[in-house]
């Protein structure tokens, strides 16, 4: 098996939980949110934040473009806080465990600015990692294979003795493209088990 240098984490949906549906579900109802995504692409709006740009700009002039969702889409910034949690406590653990076991751990996060300082805020395990490579401050996003390079490149480590998770298959791909070692994250439980599974960690130190 390729010897692993470092461990490359993914944040939304590995380390926090990353719903805006299910939030919007519990403040608007599952109706009017599928018509509010219908209409207005958030996701995209959501993709410029995480390109760098201006967090409060972008997602307040989204709003005012969309005036029947105006109050609903600014929620994206004032209440965005309940939209990434909670923590996903083992995620959290094993990161931890992974830095006690001398493996360097790397973030490789889709993530705004102002929102990662947000963030960092809320969960202090984000300051818990070796190196961070926050799209927002980098310019450019997963799955572009720039930003595998860019990585790469900083830690002065090659593509095959890097190990990512990432919970989004197009990640994945593009990672693995790149002579990555991968793991599609699907839950903590199968995390664990990779990691023990590739000595990385013992089963005790990996619940």
């Amino acid at each position: 098996m390729t010897r692993t240098m470092a461990v490359v984490l993914d944040i939304g949906n590995v380390l926090i939980e990353w719903q805006p549906e299910r939030f919007y579900d519990a403040v608007i109802g599952p109706e009017r949110r599928r018509k509010m995504f219908d209409q207005v692409d958030l996701h995209s709006m959501n993709d410029r934040v995480d390109m760098g740009h201006p967090f409060t700009e972008t997602i307040y002039a989204t709003a005012d473009a969309n005036p029947p969702w105006r109050d609903e889409i600014r929620m994206w910034h004032d209440r965005w806080i309940e939209m990434a949690s909670p923590a996903i406590p083992r995620s959290v653990r094993l990161q931890h465990a992974l830095r006690d076991a001398g493996i360097p751990v790397f973030a490789l996060t889709n993530f705004g600015i102002e929102s990662f300082a947000i963030a960092e805020a809320e969960y202090p395990f984000l300051a818990d990692f070796d190196r961070r490579y926050v799209s927002g401050h980098m310019g450019v996003t997963k799955p572009d294979a720039r930003i595998f390079e860019m990585l790469e490149s900083d830690s002065g480590i090659a593509p095959e003795n890097l190990l990512f998770t990432d919970d989004r298959p197009d990640n994945i791909a593009a990672a693995a493209a790149r002579g990555w070692q991968t793991h599609l994250f699907e839950g903590a439980e199968g995390w664990a088990a990779q990691l023990v599974a590739r000595g990385l960690l013992t089963s005790e130190a990996a619940q």
